[in-house]
């Protein structure tokens, strides 16, 4: 189980995580919303290991190389679209990726630009790819910062379907972070509202957007959604 112990993070002198103290549910989606500094990026970061925090975060017996981190900002290596999904695998191992990494393309309706160089791809373009590459592996643990953010509607519920399906084969515990609250609603098992850097309330999505119970929770909700 992936816990939190006493979790402080700070930029300079602005603290963005504040003292936190609680446990994600093993093998289900959690989507992290809030306002913007409320410390959904930073709680991603210090669960992918990118930032330095104090405190502990336990993840039992998951191993780094068993956690795959999509950042806010995504990227896309300087080569073809289908070598990024490849690339990591050896080469006497691509030719039965390529098969995996061709099917991923056709469901993120990236295939058709398999030859082209990613680094010439669009924002959602290239947020559909790191999602691909993602994909790729079999992760224990999926930390998605707002990876649909540069998505029009269909790439975004082509993306939303892909994680659905890749959850369902292989039951990663799933923390993603997003502004959507309509996306937490179709997609997350649980919600983790963050509010000046600790998780003012945490609870299924029914209970979340429809009978929350903290103040600062239904405030929030006035206004954004």
């Amino acid at each position: 189980m992936l816990s939190f112990h006493q979790v402080c993070a700070s930029y300079g002198k602005n603290q963005v995580l504040d003292h936190i103290d609680f446990s994600l549910v093993p093998h289900k989606l959690t989507a992290v919303v809030g306002r913007n500094g409320s410390g959904k990026s930073t709680l991603l970061q210090s669960l992918a290991g990118t930032i330095k925090f104090d405190g502990k975060i336990n993840f039992g017996d998951i191993r780094k190389d068993e956690t795959g981190y999509m950042p806010q900002k995504s990227f896309a290596f300087d080569m073809s679209v289908m070598r990024n999904l490849t690339v990591t695998h050896m080469a006497k191992e691509r030719r039965l990726y390529r098969k995996k990494a061709l099917r991923l393309l056709e469901e993120l309706d990236l295939a058709h630009l398999k030859r082209k160089n990613a680094a010439r791809l669009s924002g959602g373009e290239t947020q559909r790819l790191a999602l691909a590459r993602l994909m790729m592996s079999e992760y224990r643990v999926l930390l998605l910062d707002e990876p649909t953010a540069s998505m029009d509607i269909n790439s975004t519920a082509l993306c939303e379907k892909v994680l659905k399906d890749y959850c369902e084969k292989w039951a990663p515990t799933v923390v993603i972070a997003t502004h959507s609250m309509q996306q937490a609603r179709r997609i997350a098992d649980y919600v983790i509202f963050m509010d000046g850097g600790v998780p003012e309330e945490i609870g299924t999505p029914e209970q979340i957007f429809s009978a929350p119970r903290s103040e600062k929770t239904k405030e929030f909700l006035r206004f954004n959604t």
